[in-house]
């Protein structure tokens, strides 16, 4: 692996906790900020390389929100510069480990997912030297803290790494706010911390985000997602012309009974998905109600004929996913639903054109103009109206467009 020449905050990373720092009396670090602003991989061989000089013998955790996750954005990266430096590493899958040598200290490196509230068991019991946890504030409190509680071996120390979120994140308040009480050395990182970056992919993330996500992955600020949630769409560059043949498609359903029935009909052309038609049916705005019969009449004459993938449908709407699957001519797939990631990577999607809305989309268009933050909500939450197409579009987005990266950036899988 090539490197850049480490940027001063990046060697004030690599460095805290030496002998000849003046921060080596600190308990703990935390490492905020831009997206790519090359903090995660300058913490993982910061720690690594404290842990092996400082111990032998001692168990170590590496946390991320996924195993998944922590093995493509820490564990990949590392291991081949933690060999290259003269490390030998093991990883043992199966067992959620890695083990790593240093001439004759040995040391373990459990890896650990913080994804729920029910992470927190997985990591009981243990004793740790030292605890790593990337992505920190998309971690449930209590797993974090059941993680820090097990760092009691003498000399132990905790490393934080992540991307801002909501100011009034448990994690803010607590840790970097109180930083000094804690005595925790706080580090704030930009795009400009990274020597690796270069300008003009500096200026891609810039054009990923706006409002609350802008202030957040570029300008690396903890702030409160306010008024549209989308406020950068527009008809001249998120919306097509016409609709243009497709070789693939893909319906979206988020379903109501007393609230509304949104289906979005997806096609794919030259690499970019269109939405090419839709069917609501609000039953306030109709005055009656429909069963999951008739839902699926209006599900068949949305598709009319064409061969349909699958139907990405809201994940609670199981009696109407029962219907389809008795019918046998549609595939159906509960979507993934988290809402901040997903309101992200549709950002996203929109903002770098792999997804087009067409004429003819009035609910959609009507939405996109209506659909608001919750401003009264600590986390980022949209208010529960005008939601419908806007959560069926993204229901389809998170489930069959793209996939998550390091950092919150997206790669986006039109074949998948």
């Amino acid at each position: 692996m090539k490197f850049s020449a480490f940027s001063e905050k990046q060697l004030r990373v690599l460095t805290w906790w030496c002998q000849s720092s003046k921060t080596k009396d600190y308990d703990a670090i935390i490492c905020d900020g831009a997206v790519r602003s090359g903090k995660t991989l300058c913490m993982s061989i910061s720690f690594v390389s404290w842990a092996m000089g400082n111990f032998c013998d001692t168990s170590f955790a590496l946390c991320g929100k996924t195993v998944t996750s922590l093995r493509r954005n820490v564990i990949t990266p590392l291991l081949p510069v933690l060999t290259e430096l003269g490390f030998t590493c093991r990883e043992k899958i199966s067992k959620g480990l890695v083990e790593i040598d240093f001439g004759e200290v040995t040391n373990r490196f459990y890896l650990f997912g913080g994804r729920d509230e029910s992470s927190a068991a997985l990591i009981q019991g243990l004793t740790l030297g030292g605890v790593m946890l990337d992505e920190v504030a998309l971690m449930p409190r209590s797993f974090v803290e059941q993680a820090l509680a097990r760092c009691s071996v003498t000399g132990s120390k905790l490393w934080f790494n992540c991307n801002p979120e909501n100011p009034a994140h448990w994690f803010h308040r607590e840790w970097i706010e109180k930083a000094d009480e804690k005595n925790c050395l706080y580090l704030h990182f930009t795009m400009e911390d990274n020597p690796s970056l270069a300008p003009e992919i500096i200026r891609r993330y810039r054009s990923l985000y706006s409002g609350a996500f802008y202030e957040r992955f570029v300008e690396g600020k903890w702030v409160a997602a306010q008024g549209l949630v989308y406020p950068f769409f527009s008809k001249e560059s998120c919306m097509a012309d016409h609709a243009p043949d497709c070789e693939k498609f893909y319906i979206s359903c988020d379903y109501g009974t007393v609230n509304p029935l949104s289906l979005g009909l997806w096609g794919l052309h030259d690499g970019i998905w269109y939405r090419i038609d839709e069917t609501y049916w609000s039953s306030k705005r109709e005055g009656s109600q429909k069963t999951d019969e008739e839902y699926y009449a209006m599900l068949e004459e949305l598709a009319d004929g064409r061969e349909i993938e699958a139907v990405i449908a809201d994940p609670s709407a199981v009696s109407f996913m029962e219907c389809i699957r008795r019918h046998g001519k549609f595939r159906v797939l509960p979507a993934r639903n988290d809402v901040a990631d997903g309101i992200r990577r549709v950002s996203g999607a929109l903002k770098s054109g792999k997804i087009k809305i067409c004429p003819g989309c009035a609910d959609i268009l009507r939405e996109f103009s209506l659909y608001r933050w919750d401003d009264g909500s600590v986390r980022d939450t949209p208010r529960k109206e005008h939601d419908h197409a806007m959560d069926d579009m993204r229901y389809f987005v998170s489930t069959v467009l793209c996939e998550a990266q390091d950092d919150g950036f997206m790669v986006f899988a039109a074949e998948r």
